[in-house]
């Protein structure tokens, strides 16, 4: 938990690596991949399990988002390293800028969508921890949070088509646009919105294959 909630944590910084400066998104993208790599290590009984067992449209869901999310993990600090101007100098490789730029900002995007959606995949089984440890459940505080989460998910479809999100998604814009008179603050929100936006696409996504299925 405590690796995912640090990753989770990272991602919108990450996002708005033009207003933190070069140097700190470096060392912000190799403390998420350091990340990334410990929590595969921790859970590396996955892999092991790949092969076995039946697989439920649910299963299915959550493996080909698992095997997509490794795939742009991968791709983000690979593409990283060949654009570093600070920390992998050295490892610099000129002739494959144009290419390592698009990838990055690809897998950037992509990231972002699918680290929510599997975050929201497993909510179930975050949800069921943490109300172990609250002491059971309580009607007033599942309903708070549930009209706090729609809150923040229709803030994230606004913030999804404000920050032309979309667009980046699929190359439709190369250069992604900074207004460097906002506040830090506000843009890291709208990221935080549109990642709760996604999370509940996937844990709604989860539920509905489940009830389909039973």
């Amino acid at each position: 938990m405590a690796v995912d909630c640090s990753m989770a944590i990272l991602l919108p910084p990450l996002m708005a690596y033009s207003l933190l400066g070069e140097i700190a998104h470096e060392w912000l993208g190799i403390a998420m991949s350091a990340l990334f790599i410990l929590h595969h290590v921790l859970n590396r009984k996955w892999y092991g399990g790949l092969c076995k067992g039946r697989y439920s449209a649910v299963r299915l869901l959550g493996t080909v988002t698992d095997l997509l999310l490794l795939a742009d993990m991968i791709a983000l600090p690979v593409s990283g390293i060949m654009m570093s101007r600070h920390v992998f100098t050295v490892l610099n490789a000129g002739s494959g800028m144009a290419l390592a730029r698009t990838v990055h900002l690809l897998a950037s995007y992509w990231g972002l969508v699918l680290m929510s959606f599997h975050a929201g995949l497993h909510g179930g089984a975050v949800m069921a921890m943490l109300r172990k440890r609250a002491n059971g459940k309580s009607a007033a505080r599942t309903m708070a949070l549930r009209a706090f989460a729609v809150l923040l998910g229709l803030w994230g479809i606004f913030a999804f088509l404000r920050r032309e999100i979309g667009s980046y998604l699929f190359l439709r814009n190369q250069f992604v646009f900074f207004d460097f008179n906002q506040p830090l603050l506000f843009f890291v929100a709208d990221y935080i919105a549109v990642m709760v936006l996604f999370a509940m696409a996937g844990h709604y996504s989860a539920k509905l294959l489940k009830r389909q299925h039973s």
